[in-house]
């Protein structure tokens, strides 16, 4: 995603400071610096790590990687008042691409949430041929059946109005109502509906863990950058 040179109107916008027309405004008000030059045309092919806007770095010109704790009642559609990324600056917004999540967690689910704008990192996480491990904390509603485990495990656990049996998955027994479910696939509500198949109801959903990727102690609403070693982690086969 990292380019060595492009123009700047295009740059800024990009990162969504502005539109292409507005750049030339901040270029005429002596706003934009190069390598601490004041920029001339706006035109002007750059490298994004020698700009500076209003005395500062330009913010992120490449691509965005962050970990981010979803708190119970924001979803993850960008135009739906309750979204995730009011908890994110507004200039990243209007960044192309667009800052996407690495799947989805539902209003009624915390938990582990990876962002980004780099597609090719964002397929990686999300194809499901990788089979990204995802462990889930579980509130039941009742004890849970003695074989729940075993079935859970066989994969051949069925889900209403599908036709292909959910993936195995193992389960951690906690207490007879709370337990740890680790899938490797990613249904539209497929821990719920997992239960419910096993006659049971959840109370309380949180993702724990995402492939290698943990909350640790961040709190809920906060996110972080993820490091380079982090980016480049591979999920073992």
């Amino acid at each position: 995603m990292q380019k060595s040179a492009e123009r700047m109107d295009h740059l800024l916008s990009r990162l969504g400071y502005c539109s292409r027309s507005e750049v030339r405004d901040l270029v005429r008000e002596g706003r934009v610096r190069v390598a601490g030059e004041p920029l001339r045309k706006a035109s002007a092919k750059v490298d994004a790590a020698l700009v500076w806007v209003d005395e500062e770095p330009i913010d992120h010109p490449h691509a965005l990687y962050l970990l981010y704790h979803k708190p119970l009642g924001k979803v993850c559609a960008h135009d739906d008042p309750r979204t995730i990324y009011q908890d994110f600056p507004l200039r990243w917004r209007y960044r192309r691409p667009s800052l996407s999540s690495v799947g989805r967690l539902d209003r009624e689910t915390s938990g582990v949430l990876l962002l980004t704008d780099d597609g090719d990192w964002l397929h990686h996480w999300t194809s499901p041929r990788r089979a990204i491990p995802r462990v889930y904390r579980v509130t039941l509603q009742a004890p849970l059946r003695a074989d729940a485990a075993n079935i859970l495990a066989a994969g051949t656990l069925m889900l209403e109005g599908e036709d292909t049996p959910c993936r195995p998955a193992a389960l951690q027994c906690l207490t007879d109502r709370e337990v740890l479910l680790t899938l490797t696939e990613g249904r539209y509500h497929e821990v719920r509906r997992m239960f419910a198949a096993l006659d049971n109801l959840v109370l309380t959903l949180h993702r724990q863990a995402f492939g290698p990727f943990a909350l640790d102690d961040l709190p809920p609403g906060q996110w972080r950058e993820l490091t380079e070693k982090e980016r480049m982690t591979e999920k073992s086969p």
